[in-house]
């Protein structure tokens, strides 16, 4: 695909943000999940003696199971998406360790944006008045540069910073030819974020086209902060470098519990805000029981004030929840992006600001 082609495509869904509320796609993993594929499945013919199990690798299905991921890209562009992720949550050597993937991690990223992007090729081939765009989803991997998994060593670490930039280089560069964005998202260790930020940066050098970012942080609790401590304000003033095409908030809460929190992004951000919640808080056996008119009502309210401008699920969330939001926000304008004034803003777990 030539850059051009991308470019255009990111300029029309920019001009399409300014009057529309944009929809992403839903949960990847709750999608597969409902396939309920056996481990022969996960191996494939290709793994088929792989020494380690491999169910629960979703992104593996990119190379076992291109037919199924293709399906639910699809499934959630049919039901009215103009965004859909990759399926690369966890596409880096880093994560796939896990399973022994870590080879395969860079063709697993790649094959992932391809289906991704003939997808959503497709669609727009149907409706060329509508944009599709794709996201190559950058996860916050199994691993953490801010905390420590030993209780009685908080200094020790499992990997450095230089290890998780190159892991991540390795996932966009193989992205990169065929997604509209880079999409780093699922943030608890904003540190983890800044090395991803660092690496598309450079790919972006290295292959002369300039892909832009969306980031999207994760609160884990109504303390309103991340894992690692920061909070919304905080954690925006801390990537706020990368010029984000879009910022937001995703997973860990529902619409209920998350909205306070995608205000105070709302308020502090100078860039669309995107938001894609769980459907609800999982019940006693980790599902999620939010009814689409639940999460669809939520989102609907967001947007007719003025918190939004992309929106979609994460957790729980299936076709018929991004049908009933993309309904719910259809005829409501999209929130206005403003510049603040300028300052010196800082942040560790609480935000500075200096205004001169």
């Amino acid at each position: 695909m030539t850059t051009d082609i991308r470019q255009q495509r990111r300029d029309r869904l920019t001009i399409r943000a300014k009057t529309n509320v944009l929809v992403t796609d839903g949960a990847m993993g709750t999608a597969i999940q409902a396939l309920r594929l056996s481990e022969s499945a996960f191996h494939g013919t290709r793994f088929t003696n792989w020494p380690i199990p491999l169910k629960g690798d979703n992104d593996l299905l990119n190379l076992t199971r291109p037919d199924a991921i293709r399906t639910i890209h699809d499934d959630y562009l049919a039901a009215g998406a103009d965004l859909i992720e990759t399926n690369t949550f966890n596409a880096t050597s880093i994560s796939q360790a896990d399973y022994g993937m870590q080879d395969a991690a860079a063709e697993i990223a790649h094959e992932g944006a391809k289906l991704a992007r003939a997808a959503a090729d497709a669609f727009e081939a149907n409706q060329p008045d509508r944009p599709r765009g794709v996201m190559g989803a950058l996860g916050p991997l199994s691993k953490t540069l801010s905390l420590s998994p030993k209780v009685e060593d908080p200094g020790y670490r499992e990997v450095d910073f230089d290890q998780v930039y190159a892991s991540y280089y390795e996932q966009a560069f193989a992205m990169a030819d065929y997604v509209d964005f880079f999409a780093i998202e699922t943030v608890f260790d904003t540190l983890n974020a800044k090395a991803a930020i660092a690496a598309c940066m450079d790919v972006n050098t290295k292959t002369g086209v300039a892909v832009p970012m969306i980031l999207s942080g994760t609160i884990t609790d109504n303390s309103g902060r991340t894992l690692t401590g920061q909070t919304t304000e905080a954690f925006w003033n801390s990537i706020a470098h990368a010029k984000p095409w879009a910022a937001g908030l995703n997973c860990a809460l529902g619409a209920s519990e998350l909205r306070p929190f995608v205000a105070d992004m709302a308020r502090a951000a100078n860039c669309l805000i995107i938001a894609y919640p769980n459907a609800g808080l999982p019940n006693a056996f980790g599902e999620y029981d939010e009814t689409p008119d639940t999460t669809s009502g939520h989102l609907g309210e967001w947007a007719r004030d003025g918190l939004v401008n992309i929106v979609g699920g994460c957790c729980g969330t299936t076709p018929d929840h991004i049908s009933a939001i993309a309904d719910a926000v259809r005829d409501v304008a999209p929130r206005t992006v403003s510049a603040r004034p300028v300052a010196m803003r800082l942040s560790g777990l609480e935000p500075f600001e200096l205004i001169a």
